[in-house]
């Protein structure tokens, strides 16, 4: 049925229509049903999305259609667009075939992916495909199908570089920032480094979400091209790009669902890499109480990257680092971002651990180069950290990125929890910490967190405080507070 778009000021963050009921009842179409929403040109485009009914607000020749629909097919108000109810996408078969435990080909992971980016698949049908992977996993096959459909969904970058370097942690742990320390190096070195990162999944903020408090990260897949080819590096939000859309759409439902199933993980990192070119893979893979993975789990990921590194001819390093507690002493965009700039400044309250972790990997990486001979990466590392050389190429990608370098401002409204008594720390709870950044309200309040005052096997007197809740409200701040002494997220003895 050839209907007319209206538009109203109506955001859902998805693709979504509104029918009048009387037109929902001549297409044999109900409230939550799937319809096919298609141009009418001698190039139409078609997406497929869910619809409500309505009386009223939508007269019986119109279609309501959310900014997220008008924007997908570039359309205009009252333009005519072929509406119709859509069938079950072939892809939920396929979906259904491996919730019994089934193998996928290529072309039925293609499908699925297809599926995901064109929106023919709601939100809760791709739960039901990421838990199926988290619940049944994956083979190796299926990984290579996941990483190959991924990487075909979108767009690729192309710099003509013959050695592009990357590196990537597989998250989890609170601060842990490392990422524009080890950047800031090795582009300092001569290295290329495209650095395309996610907000948050799981921890208090993302690199993308970090360096968002001082510059901008989303950019066409054009503007990243100028920012590398002046710089060397950028550290950019991977969404803004058009690269691996089907990755970016998983990752915003792993989000909600709380889990991130290995072949996800996997083909998420390995796809990205791929499509920005990248040669020289440093992966990071934090183990140990409170992080993703355990140590035997950690060296079963090794060998899956390593393995990957073969299959596409590329040359990976895998390193296993402790993440048994958090890096650094801020959790949080901002507090995070002002751990980095103290660092780079050399300041004495800096976090040493985040340092000295940041020199690690970026020696190991200007060592996988070649920029460093074997052994000898650590040390040049440091030296370009100390002599500030980093800090200059740092202060250079974030003015090509439209920033500027200065304090970030924290939140005002916050709370010290104090010792309760004399000793020494013998944990602190990732999860919980990473939570209660979270009920403060990072990652989406760039000055909410909760910054360390102590960390493991450091002593501490009674009386004073362990940790700082900065929150964007004083509700919020009452919440954590409340959070706080309930999970109780560092132990003394």
């Amino acid at each position: 049925m050839e209907l007319k778009i209206k538009f109203l000021k109506w955001s859902t963050g998805l693709l979504g229509a509104m029918l009048n009921k009387k037109t929902a009842e001549k297409l044999g179409i109900h409230a939550t049903n799937r319809i096919s929403l298609k141009t009418i040109s001698r190039h139409p485009k078609e997406v497929f999305t869910f619809v409500n009914t309505l009386d009223g607000l939508v007269k019986e020749n119109e279609i309501l259609v959310s900014e997220e629909t008008k924007e997908w097919l570039g359309l205009e108000n009252g333009q005519i667009v072929d509406v119709n109810l859509a069938l079950n996408p072939e892809s939920l078969f396929y979906i259904k075939k491996k919730l019994n435990k089934k193998e996928l080909s290529q072309k039925e992971i293609n499908k699925i992916m297809e599926d995901i980016v064109n929106n023919s698949l709601s939100e809760a049908e791709i739960a039901l495909f990421i838990s199926a992977m988290y619940e049944n996993g994956a083979s190796f096959k299926e990984t290579v199908f996941l990483i190959n459909s991924i990487l075909n969904s979108g767009n690729k970058l192309n710099l003509r570089s013959k050695i592009i370097a990357d590196k990537h942690s597989v998250g989890g742990i609170p601060g842990n920032r490392t990422t524009p320390l080890v950047v800031s190096i090795c582009a300092a070195a001569g290295l290329i480094m495209p650095k395309s990162s996610s907000r948050a999944i799981t921890s208090a903020a993302g690199t993308a979400d970090t360096i968002e408090t001082l510059a901008k990260v989303e950019f066409s897949l054009d503007e990243l091209k100028k920012i590398v080819q002046k710089t060397g590096a950028c550290m950019v939000w991977g969404g803004s790009l058009g690269i691996v859309p089907a990755d970016e759409k998983l990752i915003r439902v792993e989000k909600m669902l709380g889990i991130d199933p290995k072949s996800q993980l996997l083909a998420s990192i390995m796809s990205k890499k791929l499509a920005f070119g990248s040669t020289h893979i440093l992966i990071d893979i934090p183990y140990g109480k409170g992080a993703k993975v355990s140590k035997q789990k950690a060296l079963g990921l090794k060998k899956e990257f390593e393995k990957l590194g073969r299959h596409f001819h590329k040359k990976i390093m895998v390193v296993l680092t402790d993440g048994s507690q958090p890096i650094g002493n801020g959790i949080g965009p901002g507090l995070e971002i002002n751990d980095v700039l103290s660092i780079f400044n050399q300041e004495p309250q800096r976090p040493i651990d985040l340092e000295t972790k940041s020199i690690f990997l970026a020696g190991k990486l200007l060592e996988l180069t070649k920029k460093a001979k074997s052994g000898k990466g650590i040390k040049m590392a440091r030296e370009i950290l100390l002599s500030g050389k980093a800090y200059s190429k740092f202060l250079e990608i974030i003015k090509a990125q439209q920033g500027k370098v200065g304090n970030v401002k924290v939140s005002k409204i916050k709370h010290s929890i104090l010792a309760n008594k004399t000793g020494t720390v013998s944990e602190i709870g990732n999860k919980k910490i990473n939570e209660l950044a979270k009920v403060a309200g990072a990652p989406g309040n760039k000055g909410s967190g909760v910054y360390l005052h102590a960390h493991v096997s450091e002593r501490v007197k009674k009386g004073h405080p362990v940790l700082t809740i900065y929150a964007e409200s004083k509700n919020r701040l009452k919440d954590a507070v409340n959070f706080c002494k309930k999970v109780n997220p560092i132990k003394i003895k």
